[in-house]
């Protein structure tokens, strides 16, 4: 479904063999960021300028940060803990590809750490290699997606980190009840689509005869103008087996709203 599947595949065997530092994204706007002087967590830090950068595209295991009746995800602080010896009293760069700046007023970046020594290390692609984060993209900001689905790829196969916690298991498309029990986080989906339709403004992919019970895939009209312009049609996923990522809901049985076409990989077709 993604133009670049077969691409991501080759480059999840360069990754295992290149550090962060050597597949750093092109295309970003960069600027200089300044010296981090507090990690909050694994994918947010804070600069001496007081600027909050949330590290676009990933998404590391959350830490309650005050919540109350939020558990830490398993290996948040390990995460935190890997990204303090990353970047803390480091100076960083950041790039922006896409949408620059939250509703909380973080800046929405890539993060690249200069430690004397060599090039930048690209610190969304370190956490993602060591297992303690996974690709977490938006509709608004999709630059450098495919370095870090290929380093996610490879730690997952070697269960480095997150991949080795159940927790974070991918989960299959076909139990639709152990599904429901994971309504409101965010999960990888596996599974055949079994009928690809559209009605009305939307596309349909279900994973199961019965729409009503069994897990389905819902993509709505502005994320269908995203594909189109990605020259992508998602009624051809008929009997093509499928990873999907991103928040589950119980809306008429498990199902995932898909917003943006890498929210889709294509692992085989019949």
């Amino acid at each position: 479904m993604r133009r670049t599947t077969i691409a991501s595949v080759t480059a999840a065997i360069l990754v295992g063999l290149e550090p962060a530092s050597a597949l750093a994204c092109e295309g970003l706007r960069m600027v200089r960021g300044g010296l981090v002087t507090q990690v909050t967590d694994g994918d947010t830090v804070v600069l001496d300028s007081g600027q909050v950068v949330r590290m676009i595209g990933t998404q590391a295991p959350k830490l309650p940060l005050g919540r109350d009746g939020f558990a830490a995800w398993p290996l948040a602080s390990e995460a935190k803990a890997e990204l303090e010896r990353l970047a803390l009293n480091k100076q960083v760069s950041l790039g922006y590809g896409g949408e620059e700046i939250d509703r909380y007023d973080r800046a929405l970046a890539h993060l690249f750490v200069e430690d004397g020594e060599g090039a930048p290390v690209w610190a969304q692609l370190h956490m993602v290699q060591q297992g303690l984060a996974r690709v977490y993209s938006f509709p608004d900001n999709r630059q450098c997606l495919d370095q870090l689905f290929a380093g996610e790829a490879q730690a997952r196969v070697e269960r480095l980190g997150i991949w080795a916690d159940p927790y974070y298991s991918v989960r299959a498309a076909d139990r639709p009840s152990q599904l429901l029990e994971r309504a409101g986080n965010y999960e990888l989906v596996e599974g055949r689509v079994l009928l690809a339709d559209r009605s009305g403004s939307r596309i349909y992919l279900n994973f199961g005869r019965f729409w009503k019970e069994d897990f389905t895939v819902v993509i709505e009209a502005p994320a269908l103008r995203l594909f189109s312009q990605d020259g992508l049609d998602p009624l051809t996923l008929d009997g093509a087996l499928v990873r999907v990522r991103g928040w589950v809901d119980d809306r008429d049985g498990p199902r995932i709203e898909v917003t943006h076409p890498e929210q889709i990989e294509v692992l085989a077709r019949q």
